[in-house]
């Protein structure tokens, strides 16, 4: 049993450890990808059609509700630091580009043992206004399937960007600051 919890102290520490040190480290702290992945599928995936709720409106909603406008997608949990740090310079983002209307923010909790009441006071008391869901297990997996496992990882700061006819382009690892985003977003927002 020791040995077990031993193994698993340390695994999440090199996990931790991976996300603060993926990418180019900023002098904010933050760090920059280094590229961006697009995934483009044959067909839409089904995990757009999968019906999420917006815990802090209560109204319910899938990817395809925003065909053609820009979604950045993030997984987070509500334990994970780095998502608090990530969901400020997303805020920060929205902020720099004079909220458009055409992007889409939505932060997935991908921790099994949250629940929605317990996000929407998280989502609230740190004032951020863009859609938080609870992943239900379907998306999860459909993350965890089409774009690796690490998308279930929350300290990786995992994002993927749908553009706006519905192809998937994915994020490198670690916390992106404001400007990295700007950068990374404007031009899906030209198109």
């Amino acid at each position: 049993m020791k040995k077990n919890f031993a193994l698993l102290l340390v695994s999440g520490f090199a996990l931790i450890m991976f996300a603060c040190t993926s990418g180019q480290a900023n002098t904010d702290n933050t760090y920059k990808p280094q590229s961006v992945t697009t995934v483009a599928p044959t067909k839409t995936p089904d995990w757009f059609d999968m019906e999420l709720t917006d815990v802090q409106t209560g109204q319910t909603f899938t990817m395809n509700d925003y065909a053609g406008k820009v979604v950045l997608v993030e997984t987070m949990a509500m334990w994970c630091p780095t998502c608090v740090i990530q969901a400020t310079q997303v805020e920060k983002l929205h902020e720099a580009l004079g909220n458009p209307e055409d992007l889409i923010t939505v932060s997935l909790d991908v921790d099994l043992h949250e629940d929605a009441a317990s996000l929407k006071e998280y989502a609230s008391s740190y004032r951020f206004d863009w859609h938080f869901a609870v992943a239900p297990l379907g998306i999860a997996r459909a993350l965890g399937n089409l774009y690796s496992a690490e998308y279930l990882n929350p300290p990786l700061s995992p994002m993927l960007i749908i553009d706006r006819e519905g192809n998937v382009h994915q994020l490198e690892y670690g916390v992106k600051n404001v400007d990295t985003l700007q950068t990374i977003i404007e031009p899906y927002l030209a198109k």
